[in-house]
């Protein structure tokens, strides 16, 4: 980089270029959601046949096209805003040395060097001569250094100090430009897709690969930028937020869209483009490492016989080879397949949208992802219609066993109830959501007694709620309720119980108890709370000693007892999983509280006193 070129660079002309992109990838983001939410759940609300499922099969590659190209092109802008910032920067201290020299009487010529006037004391009558410094004179090292202010010193011409010190603050504004070319320019050049024109696997693993260079060269620009609140509320996020300039925002969403992805509080659309953008790049990482892994031996079991009281017995085992495998690959393996299983089932959901039922041909609405990671049991947060501007809001938290690789049920479940909810919500418009923000239980029998998985994702939980609270645009202030099942219900009891519980209906199903001995004590107004308990559910009496509530004077109390205070609702499903069955009272008397209209629950008669025997 010399001194010409550097005077001639214009950074806003990046920062134009940086907004062509920008607007790309919004045209790109608009058009992604005219084919998903517009087009397909048009086709598939009215039409069926092969004909209608191959214009989807389609649809689907273009949306994942439109998708990409938004990704990308918001990419490409943020690091043109980055690179003009670093070159800005660098031609902002060569003006202000060139000015400096011109001020002092000095003259820089087009090679940068400095050229000084005669000045100071006269010796043998004559004023010192003036001279010419060369760019780039400055040293870092510091005997060169000592040396240089040394020469400084013992010149007789003040104005050689000078203008070694411009020399030296131009040749390190060209060094800083010269050294933000050389950084930005393999960054720039690798923003570019493959000649294809199929958006693979390999494309969305480059998108984070090219995030992270970006990130890594722009980190000056980055830190220029307002920071998100450290640990902060949802109300700080959302001041945050509403802060930044649009520049500002496309940068975040650009570099760290697995940061903002997290942050309550945040705008659901702003949280879902951050979250899909994880998701297409953890699904396209996952699938090229299973491709790339060994596929587990055909032959995986064997019989051996084995000796015991009864005499000889074929037992059934592993094979040696497969053995040898599963301890090579096998836990890394089970779990990028059952990871990718619960990435499918969240894209099965997107893609559902507009769909609608045999009978009743309501179509789903667009689905938000408000939380997604693949990171140990895995995270997941899927809403069905916009929380923003629903009037009714549904957190369905679910319990033991859930993780990532079984998400589609629980999603299932809350579309269900958003049907449900919706046509009786009296045309306000309604979102559920699925809560998997926490670990939850693994195992029946070696976790789900314990507590601390409850307490450990009740502040998440708590917060999750305030970020509803805060990023809600309607005109009115939504209806919330809170949804738990099994053990998920101990995690909103440990909410209630160590924070505020931002909702105003509780409704619990098949719970081993929610830690508190009193429906009161679940933060929501009286007569608020609802407990749903089916024939053949032993949940309830098996948890009770685990997750009951007491007052220590009086014995464990779950949901399902009447001393709780709860509203018994009538439960015609059975067992512990059918509470959300089609066409069930279990169904419509959870969707009536969500929608409002708790007057129109069917209640269960009060147990008289002497039949009591719990």
């Amino acid at each position: 980089m010399d001194l010409a070129t550097l005077k001639a660079l214009k950074p806003s002309e990046y920062q134009e270029a940086a907004d062509g992109y920008q607007a790309t990838s919004e045209a790109a983001s608009a058009a992604k959601d005219t084919v998903e939410n517009g087009i397909s759940a048009a086709i598939r609300n009215k039409l069926e046949g092969k004909a209608a499922e191959a214009a989807l099969r389609e649809l689907k590659e273009l949306g994942k096209n439109f998708h990409y190209v938004q990704t990308e092109c918001a990419l490409v802008s943020t690091a043109l805003n980055a690179f003009a910032f670093d070159m800005a920067a660098a031609k902002r201290k060569l003006e202000a040395a060139l000015a400096d020299a011109e001020a002092a009487g000095c003259r820089v010529g087009a090679d940068g060097s400095v050229t000084f006037p005669a000045g100071g004391k006269e010796v043998d009558g004559k004023v010192p001569e003036g001279g010419t410094v060369q760019v780039g004179s400055g040293v870092t090292d510091p005997t060169a250094s000592a040396l240089e202010r040394q020469a400084v010193n013992m010149h007789p011409n003040p104005n050689f100090g000078k203008a070694v010190e411009f020399a030296n603050r131009i040749g390190d504004a060209l060094k800083e430009a010269t050294d933000a070319d050389t950084k930005w320019a393999p960054k720039l050049r690798a923003l570019k897709a493959d000649d294809d024109l199929v958006v693979s696997n390999r494309d969305w693993s480059d998108v984070k690969s090219d995030q992270d260079g970006v990130g890594d060269a722009g980190k000056k620009y980055l830190d220029s930028l307002p920071q998100p609140p450290a640990k902060g509320s949802p109300k700080e996020n959302a001041a945050w937020w509403q802060g930044l300039t649009p520049e500002q925002r496309a940068a975040w969403l650009s570099l760290r869209p697995d940061s903002v992805g997290k942050l309550d509080g945040l705008p659901s659309a702003v949280r879902d483009e951050a979250n899909r953008v994880v998701l297409d790049e953890t699904q396209a990482r996952y699938r090229i490492e299973l491709d790339g892994m060994p596929k587990p031996p055909a032959n995986e079991w064997t019989y051996i016989t084995a000796y015991g009281g009864f005499g000889a017995m074929p037992s059934k085992v592993h094979t040696d080879e497969w053995m040898d495998w599963y301890r090579k690959y096998g836990e890394r393996y089970d779990h990028l397949t059952k990871s990718l299983h619960g990435m499918e089932a969240i894209q099965s959901r997107f893609d559902s949208t507009g769909l609608g039922t045999k009978d009743h041909r309501t179509g789903l609405p667009p689905a938000f992802l408000l939380g997604f990671s693949a990171d140990g049991n895995g995270r997941a947060i899927i809403a069905n219609g916009d929380p923003d501007t629903a009037r009714h809001q549904a957190v369905y938290v679910p319990g033991t066993t859930s993780n990532l690789s079984n998400i589609g049920g629980n999603v299932d479940r809350m579309t269900a109830t958003w049907r449900v909810a919706t046509d009786e919500a009296d045309g306000q418009p309604v979102s559920t959501i699925t809560w998997l923000g926490y670990d939850a239980p693994q195992d029946i029998v070696k976790d789900s007694p314990f507590r601390h998985y409850a307490d450990d994702g009740a502040p998440a939980f708590n917060q999750f709620l305030d970020g509803l609270e805060a990023a809600h645009s309607g005109d009115d202030p939504p209806h919330r309720t809170v949804i738990g099942h099994s053990y998920g219900t101990t995690l909103v009891g440990s909410a209630a119980d160590h924070g505020t519980l931002n909702a105003d209906d509780v409704i619990t199903a098949g719970s081993p108890g929610v830690t508190v001995p009193k429906a009161e004590q679940l933060d929501v107004p009286k007569g608020h709370v609802w407990n749903e308990e089916a024939d053949g559910d032993i949940v309830p009496d098996i948890g009770r000693f685990g997750h009951g509530g007491t007052d220590w004077d009086g014995p464990w109390t779950v949901p399902s007892d009447e001393r709780f205070g709860a509203n018994q609702m009538t439960t015609d499903t059975t067992g512990h999983s059918g509470y959300w069955d089609e066409g069930s009272d279990s169904l419509l008397n959870q969707a009536l509280v969500v929608a409002g209209h708790g007057e129109d629950v069917k209640l269960k008669e009060p147990t008289p006193t002497w039949q009591y025997t719990r």
